[in-house]
């Protein structure tokens, strides 16, 4: 058929290809023999971000990223010489197309000879495989995670079967790592509950951008709610801090930076006796019950786990000892963060005399740095609430401050409480314990009656201090620490060095920046402030209100020497105040000490009698830290010399 019918025929034609085109989901183009694009369907020039326009007449190359089209070039002339190569409903191609902004995009392209006068013409079906392989991708992430997860615990259920008792506890905190990052938390604790105790938390393990959980125990009072269900064998979850019912573990929850948790218990034989916690700080979310499940089943394992362990009696008082040494030390630092942040604000240094405003300019001067102090005086002067003011003003000050009094801790003991022992160190240790100096790592460690340390010890803190390592008694393993210390002594140490107890170089590395801290006597002028501090602070104790103190009880309380101090002036006020039944406060100055020894006694025999008294005192024993010669700040060679020129022996025992 020729003419006008056909060319109508042939319109026709093309506007039925390009309705059925439109109908189809997929994109679809027509490409004429020579490569040229004649017709496009709305899903094509969606795919490709063209309009119709643009690619009407333009070669279809445009479609193809550049590394494709040579080859697509000689693959369309043999389509094109030999159409029978291909037919309709072969399997798609997948390649890659190229969008108008030159992104490329998977597709699977199903192409198709359309024989007409002028040739063979390509139709070509276009599927966008972007969706497609997401959801594949995501599939494939989905199987590996589950994957992860078994292997997971297959490796804790392979890791606890043969392990040895007393490691059981040290594996399962190592375990929350792994635990946490498979859920993706930010936190990851370990408790185990007993029926009159609080929540303990043995181990934890936290994101390195995160802040770790606070180190206490979780009592009732904290959280009813969640202790309540715990014990009940009930797991605790929220997605927000407004799911939980109870305002009291709301707050609490929120004072601890959580948002999201959720923490299963742990039940052996019926009996609930630990729980894990997993918790999100960062932002909140929505638990799905495939991750609860999931932890359900880690859990179970750590459940199966206590189980075995419980029936080892050897385990029983290693846990017990463990956790003893940790509520100590817990119990240590929540104790000295209280001290240092509530008990010694820095506002409680009282004085406005000339003697503790130059203490004060010293230590607005040394207070920045991580410089040594040594601070010198009498005792009851208030070293260690200066050596705090330290420490609230240094860069530490967010941490923690240790306190340790040398003088009393047992000489035996003192080794361990500061620098830590390993389990099995000496007999009786059960445990391993950490120092003192580990627990001020990063922060200050304020070593008090710093004179009465031993010698041995002192060759350890000599260490600490040259080279900033510890380590721990029984261990080889040097340890550093980044600590900053600050000492103090009522006693003459240029004296002890002459009398060979003190280290010299010790005393040279603690002596950086010394700082001597005024007896009371000298500051009198500060008597009636600091009087009226401790009246304020009696008064809410007592619940007494006093309203004045006369003149002449506050002049003879600044005529007084204070032997002992402020720690005496506080004595005397607070004896004051539990005797007062009155507004108008009466406060007597002690009576002056009654000098030692009588008259008329010879010289000699009140030496005699006052070496015979110290030495009774120390049971004989003159050598030592607290030893007869130290009392009386003589070497011992020179009170044993002295002791057989007075005729001094050691009576023998009936």
């Amino acid at each position: 058929m020729h003419g006008p019918s056909a060319n109508l025929l042939g319109l026709q034609a093309e506007r039925l290809l390009r309705l059925a085109a439109e109908s189809l989901p997929d994109g679809v183009l027509v490409v004429g023999s020579d490569g040229t694009i004649v017709l496009v369907n709305h899903e094509l020039e969606r795919q490709f971000g063209y309009t119709r326009d643009e690619l009407i007449g333009q070669s279809v190359d445009i479609l193809l990223p550049e590394t494709l089209r040579a080859a697509h070039a000689i693959h369309r002339q043999t389509f094109v010489a030999r159409p029978e190569v291909r037919r309709m409903g072969d399997a798609g191609d997948e390649l890659h197309g190229r969008r108008r902004d030159g992104t490329e995009f998977p597709v699977e392209i199903r192409l198709s000879p359309v024989e007409t006068e002028n040739g063979v013409c390509v139709l070509g079906s276009v599927v966008d495989l972007t969706a497609r392989l997401e959801l594949e991708n995501r599939a494939r992430l989905a199987l590996d995670k589950q994957l992860a997860f078994e292997r997971l615990i297959a490796d804790m259920s392979f890791k606890f079967i043969n392990l040895p008792p007393n490691q059981i506890l040290d594996a399962i905190r190592d375990t929350l790592q792994r635990i946490g990052e498979a859920f993706e938390v930010d936190r990851c604790s370990f408790y185990r509950i007993q029926a009159d105790a609080p929540l303990a938390a043995i181990g934890f393990w936290h994101r390195p951008d995160v802040d770790p959980p606070p180190v206490v125990s979780a009592a009732m009072e904290r959280f009813p709610w969640a202790q309540e269900s715990l014990r009940s064998g009930t797991l605790v979850s929220f997605s927000t801090i407004e799911e939980i019912p109870n305002p009291i573990d709301r707050a609490n929850y929120q004072s601890y930076g959580v948002r999201s948790a959720v923490t299963v218990p742990l039940s052996v034989a019926g009996r609930v006796t630990g729980a894990i916690g997993f918790n999100t700080t960062r932002s909140e979310r929505a638990w799905s019950a495939e991750t609860i499940q999931g932890m359900r089943v880690i859990a179970s394992v750590f459940a199966n786990v206590l189980a075995r362990s419980e029936g080892d009696e050897a385990l029983l008082e290693a846990i017990a000892q463990t956790e003893r040494d940790r509520n100590q030390l817990r119990a240590e630092n929540v104790y000295l963060r209280r001290e240092a942040r509530d008990g010694f604000p820095t506002d409680t240094i009282i004085g406005q005399s000339p003697a503790i405003r130059a203490v004060l300019q010293q230590i607005q001067q040394v207070a920045a740095t991580d410089s040594t102090v040594l601070l010198l005086g009498e005792t009851g002067t208030g070293k260690e609430l200066l050596a705090t003011h330290i420490h609230e003003l240094s860069g530490r000050r967010e941490r923690l401050m240790v306190r340790v009094n040398c003088a009393a801790i047992p000489i035996a003991l003192i080794e361990s409480e500061l620098f830590g022992r390993e389990k099995g160190a000496f007999t009786g240790a059960l445990a391993r314990q950490i120092g003192r100096f580990e627990v001020a790592d990063h922060s200050t460690i304020f070593l008090d009656e710093i004179g009465d340390l031993p010698p041995d010890i002192q060759v350890k803190l000599l260490r600490v201090l040259e080279q900033r390592q510890i380590e721990r008694l029984g261990s080889p393993r040097a340890i550093d620490v980044d600590v900053r210390i600050i000492a103090a002594t009522h006693r003459n140490l240029e004296q002890r060095l002459e009398d060979e107890t003190f280290r010299e170089d010790l005393f040279y590395r603690l002596n950086v920046f010394p700082i001597r801290v005024p007896p009371l006597r000298e500051r009198s002028e500060d008597i009636p402030l600091l009087v009226w501090r401790f009246v304020i602070e009696f008064s809410k104790m007592f619940g007494k209100r006093i309203d004045a103190i006369s003149r002449e009880d506050i002049a003879a309380l600044q005529r007084y020497s204070w032997p002992g101090n402020i720690r005496e002036l506080r004595n005397v006020v607070e004896r004051a105040m539990i005797v007062a039944t009155e507004p108008h406060l009466t406060i007597k100055a002690p009576a002056p000490p009654v000098p030692a020894g009588k008259r008329g006694v010879k010289l000699v025999d009140v030496e005699k009698d006052h070496i015979r008294s110290v030495l009774e005192s120390t049971g004989w024993r003159i050598r030592g830290s607290s030893g007869a010669a130290d009392r009386l700040g003589l070497r011992p060679t020179t009170l044993e010399t002295r002791m057989a020129k007075l005729g001094i022996t050691r009576p023998k025992r009936s």
